[in-house]
């Protein structure tokens, strides 16, 4: 089992086209179904999981986002859109439907993608701080992109985050949480990059093929969606994810906005009662 998982259940395996997913499955009823982004992975969920669990099933994937345990296939497409479709493959696989799909950051960008695509299998849309329109990838991460085609600059510059004074940095997870998580949390963030050169490779191709034409098109499309949603988003920080960003957001799917305080970007990790809390009123 990977590092860094309290509570989130039974560790299981989804073998699909591109390679094989690695996911945590625990709680039984609606099914909630959690997608985080890029370096990080299910553990992002640990605090909210255990606060839903006694009434929906909760279904916490590792997606090739950089730190998954389980490397992808080497010629696995990992695009943004293909990474769309492998959520969409991963519901068919456990033939989930009705599901209240949950996303942030870069997961948030990949739940617009697969709502505004195939929304078959959903039954909700839960959007918490992410990636949207022409802020993708975020703003501040634009200049980094080139890392993504060196595999060898992805080791050299990723080796230092093993000290917690630079994974405090703003341009690593400090602007991103405002509670640092316990040590295994992030050492389940970091180590598996490091150690594999396979989840590097994953990691660069997802990270390289953004494109802002992948989140106008999602958000073109997101009026179409037709179905419950709710858009959960942070008071600080802004400049990342912005406000204006959610209200887009929120009109797009004629869905309630919710602003939390006291957060950065993962709500999940920063704010997990308050987020449990609202994704139980509107997920019923």
């Amino acid at each position: 089992m990977p590092e860094g998982f309290p509570q989130l259940g039974e560790y299981k395996q989804a073998p699909l086209g591109g390679g094989t997913i690695g996911y945590h499955d625990t709680g039984d009823g609606p099914v909630l179904l959690f997608v985080h982004g890029l370096l990080v992975n299910g553990a992002l969920w640990s605090k909210v999981v255990p606060l839903l669990a006694d009434r929906y099933r909760c279904i916490v994937p590792d997606w090739p986002l950089g730190s998954h345990t389980i490397a992808m296939d080497p010629d696995a497409d990992l695009s943004p859109p293909a990474l769309a479709g492998l959520v969409e493959e991963f519901l068919t696989r456990l033939d989930l439907d009705d599901v209240v799909l949950v996303g942030n950051d870069t997961g948030g960008a990949l739940a617009q993608m697969l709502a505004a695509r195939n929304p078959d299998r959903l039954g909700m849309l839960v959007l918490t701080p992410c990636d949207a329109f022409r802020n993708w990838p975020a703003w501040w991460s634009k200049l980094l992109r080139p890392i993504g085609y060196s595999e060898r600059a992805m080791k050299v510059i990723g080796t230092p985050l093993r000290l917690r004074a630079v994974q405090r940095l703003p341009f690593v997870y400090g602007w991103v949480v405002k509670r640092h998580p316990p040590a295994d949390i992030v050492r389940g963030w970091i180590e598996p990059g490091l150690r594999d050169a396979g989840v590097r490779r994953d990691f660069g191709k997802a990270f390289r093929a953004t494109r802002v034409k992948q989140t106008l098109e999602a958000a073109r499309a997101l009026p179409r969606f037709g179905k419950p949603a709710l858009v959960v988003w942070q008071t600080e920080r802004t400049f990342i994810y912005p406000v204006r960003h959610a209200r887009r957001l929120a009109e797009l799917l004629r869905a309630p906005l919710e602003l939390v305080d006291d957060s950065y970007v993962y709500v999940p990790e920063d704010r997990p009662e308050r987020l449990a809390e609202l994704i139980a009123i509107h997920a019923r």
